[in-house]
């Protein structure tokens, strides 16, 4: 547990393929610059993890087979990335591309987490209002009204419903509430559960879109590196279904593989999935003309990124009128619940006085 605690991050693995670029391009043997690397490593597990890719290699293997013996660091895009450089003599640009790439999908998926962060911050925070409301604040008045012996009306006698059904049965509401959210996640671990979860992620009202948008950027950003480091395009196909972290879309890119292994062009492949806009169809079409595909897939990358890049500052816009509907109804029951009978008190005070 506590390896699976100190795992190199994004920035760690940028720094390493930043400073990979520097001695290789410098002409510094790959042994003897793993040794310095792993000595000045931040990441305890990372400096363990280069002493043994030197120690594998000064036996006479290579560096992508090295990196290939540790999965839980290094993913399969990064190793046949390194292994291509190795075979074309371009190793030094090989991390170089992977700094960059791993840095577009460190800053998408951070996009990600800040669409998805406002929203949950605002259900969570009318969750808690709620609960405070009906164990606390609604009781009171209840003692109010029933002293008073007035006639409640629907609105008062809902909340008030709802008030003692939550005093009464808080243990068991938490508790079903532990067992649900335990069992979701079980259940998205399994393989059934993680495609249908991926799936529901992607039709979210108004974060979907950006999900969606964000995960087709950073498949055509990958992508796009593959073809042009000369991965054969069904192997770049396979490393991105597993790469873009979303096994709902991860499968769609398996059929394109599977159109593409059929004899299928790589723009009609990707049509039949349903997954991308006309223009970045377009695109790939164009691209697959003209022998360019690596470069209109960057152009989609792109294209992708400066979308998402509009929505997530634009999210709060699109995102607040929902919200203030949602509470304008949780507010209107709560007024209507509490002040109703207290207008009828006032009334028969009134009345008595006269």
């Amino acid at each position: 547990q506590l390896l699976a605690a100190q795992q190199p991050d994004a920035d760690d693995l940028i720094l390493l393929c930043r400073q990979m670029y520097t001695l290789i391009h410098a002409g510094v043997p790959i042994s003897q610059g793993l040794a310095g690397l792993a000595r000045s490593a931040r990441n305890p597990v990372l400096a363990t993890t280069l002493g043994e890719i030197r120690a594998y290699i000064e036996s006479g293997r290579e560096l992508s087979a090295a990196l290939a013996q540790h999965p839980r660091i290094f993913s399969s895009l990064f190793i046949n990335t390194v292994r291509i450089g190795e075979q074309t003599g371009r190793l030094d640009e090989a991390f170089t591309n992977l700094a960059e790439y791993l840095e577009r999908d460190r800053n998408t998926r951070a996009q990600i987490k800040s669409a998805l962060r406002y929203p949950s911050f605002v259900v969570v925070a009318i969750v808690i209002a709620i609960g405070v409301l009906n164990v606390v604040v609604i009781p009171q008045f209840a003692h109010i009204f029933a002293r008073a012996k007035v006639a409640l009306p629907l609105p008062t006698r809902v909340l008030m419903w709802m008030s003692e059904f939550t005093v009464a049965w808080w243990p068991a509401i938490l508790t079903a509430v532990f067992v649900v959210v335990m069992g979701l996640r079980t259940w998205i671990a399994t393989e059934q559960g993680r495609y249908r979860w991926d799936g529901f992620k992607l039709r979210l009202p108004v974060v979907g879109s950006i999900v969606h948008r964000a995960t087709l950027g950073r498949f055509a950003r990958g992508f796009a590196m593959s073809v042009s480091a000369g991965v054969p395009l069904p192997q770049a196909l396979s490393v991105m279904a597993q790469a873009v972290d979303n096994e709902f879309i991860g499968e769609r890119i398996r059929n394109i593989r599977t159109g593409v292994e059929r004899g299928d062009s790589l723009s009609r492949s990707a049509t039949a999935t349903g997954m991308f806009t006309p223009l970045v169809l377009q695109m790939l079409a164009v691209g697959e003309e003209t022998g360019a595909v690596d470069r209109m897939l960057a152009e989609c990358a792109a294209f992708y990124e400066r979308e998402v890049d509009y929505e997530v500052r634009h999210l709060s816009a699109a995102i607040e009128p929902v919200l203030i509907v949602v509470l304008a109804a949780f507010v209107l029951l709560f007024a209507l619940g509490i002040f109703l009978p207290m207008w009828d008190l006032a009334t028969v005070k009134l009345g008595a006085g006269h």
